[in-house]
């Protein structure tokens, strides 16, 4: 009867357990919370893309205009723009990742900091397009090197960068033809007249790229180039690999890693990808002057424009073909706190289900009463050792917060032990079996 009688305190103090379990989810969600509010005020995770040679082009041409009977009553001179888009042959990657620590509040965010150096070649221009429309003429403008960040926020400095030996000056955005790429954001540099001679000698261009970046946790880097090849050593010990292609070397000690990737176009459908997107926004930008064309003031038609709009933003979605192939590396961190809080309110209901077997086989081997409400009383404080632990956890290392809470844990129960117990040695032997428990539950955490 006893036995059975202490199964509803079993069960009762399965709700302060659960609410544990919530108040973690909870403190989990605010550190996200933090963040993604660093990341809105600071940088996100950093995927690069380039460098991009692109190479502007007016097309231009006249089109007969013809009035209500169909008679040709005039020219009407057209134009549109097109663009020559040239990657790379080779990409050289060399990066240094230093991990940073930010702070929201208590939450503490992971950053790094790389700084690359980038090198290669782009090849010879195959030729300018050809015009598409009768009569078409193409007018060359300047071509620029650009390079696509998901971040601009994030680069610290001027970046630095020569194209065939002669030095760029970056400016913000990315030129048009390419805002398709993340958003828009990037960099880009109209190239020198040196470099124009050059290009327009038909000689390969050999480029250089010096750049500080800052970003939060995740870096991606598109591999363009025919061979890409990239290395990046940071003292961080525990990286996680990701993307589309793992490090073909990697050395990872207790002093940081150091990782290699090789890469080629036989293996990678990013560069057909990136064609892919910029395609489909240089149509979608078309399809959007047609709908306003179609909405002018007066037409009257701005519902059905509105459709084709929308219509033409799915088929512009559909033709992207889902995300660009990247490889990436993460500054992870394998002992996370509230993953690691989370855990033990797992095996809460085991460490209160033995502890209170305990206290029964004193009672029954003993001759001693206990009440239920007593053994309610225990239960309950070995649930404030998982709420202490949530709360010590948030200010000391993982390790100090669960022997400061174990230690009060078991320090309460000894007390309480040895009241109930009416003897100071059966309070120790209590004490210390529950100290056993946590010691074991720290060794399988």
């Amino acid at each position: 009867a006893k036995v059975a009688l202490l199964m509803l305190p079993m069960l009762l103090l399965c709700i302060p357990l659960g609410e544990s379990g919530t108040l973690v989810s909870e403190r989990r969600n605010s550190r996200d919370e933090a963040a993604q509010e660093l990341a809105a005020s600071h940088a996100g995770a950093q995927t690069l893309t380039g460098p991009l040679l692109l190479m502007p082009f007016t097309e231009r041409w006249t089109e007969a205009q013809r009035n209500s009977e169909g008679k040709v009553v005039g020219q009407v001179a057209m134009q549109k723009q097109r663009h020559l888009l040239l990657m790379p042959e080779q990409l050289r990657l060399e990066g240094e990742m230093a991990p940073e620590l930010r702070y929201r509040g208590i939450f503490e965010v992971l950053f790094y900091k790389l700084d690359a150096k980038l090198g290669g070649r782009f090849p010879v221009p195959a030729g300018a397009p050809r015009p598409s429309e009768a009569g078409g003429q193409l007018v060359a403008g300047t071509p620029v090197l650009a390079v696509a960040l998901s971040d601009v926020r994030g680069i610290v400095g001027m970046p630095q960068a020569t194209l065939g030996g002669v030095a760029l000056k970056f400016q913000p955005g990315l030129p048009q033809g390419l805002q398709g790429l993340m958003g828009g954001q990037g960099i880009h540099a109209p190239l020198p007249p040196e470099a124009l001679q050059a290009l327009q000698a038909r000689q390969p261009l050999e480029f250089g790229l010096r750049l500080q970046l800052v970003g939060q946790n995740r870096l991606d880097i598109v591999p363009l180039a025919e061979d890409t090849q990239a290395r990046i050593r940071s003292p961080w010990p525990h990286p996680s690999f990701g993307g589309r292609f793992l490090a073909s070397e990697r050395t990872v000690t207790d002093q940081g890693f150091d990782a290699r990737w090789q890469v080629s176009s036989l293996t990678s459908d990013a560069r057909a990808q990136l064609l892919r997107h910029v395609r489909a926004e240089a149509q979608a930008a078309e399809d959007t002057q047609v709908a306003e064309a179609a909405c002018a003031p007066h037409s009257g038609d701005c519902t059905v424009a509105a459709q084709a709009r929308t219509a033409h933003i799915d088929a512009r979605n559909a033709a992207r073909g889902g995300p660009i192939d990247t490889f990436a590396v993460s500054l992870a961190q394998p002992v996370d706190v509230y993953f690691m809080r989370h855990r033990p309110a797992k095996y809460g209901a085991l460490i209160i289900g033995l502890v209170l077997m305990g206290c029964f086989m004193v009672e029954l081997f003993r001759q001693l009463r206990l009440h239920p409400i007593q053994y309610g009383l225990v239960g309950l404080s070995i649930a404030l050792f998982f709420l202490l632990l949530v709360a010590l956890s948030e200010k000391l290392s993982f390790w100090q917060a669960y022997a400061l809470s174990a230690c009060a844990s078991v320090a309460l129960l000894m007390a309480y032990f040895s009241a109930v117990l009416h003897s100071v040695k059966r309070g120790l032997g209590l004490g210390g079996f529950v100290g056993v428990l946590y010691a074991a539950l720290f060794r399988l955490l």
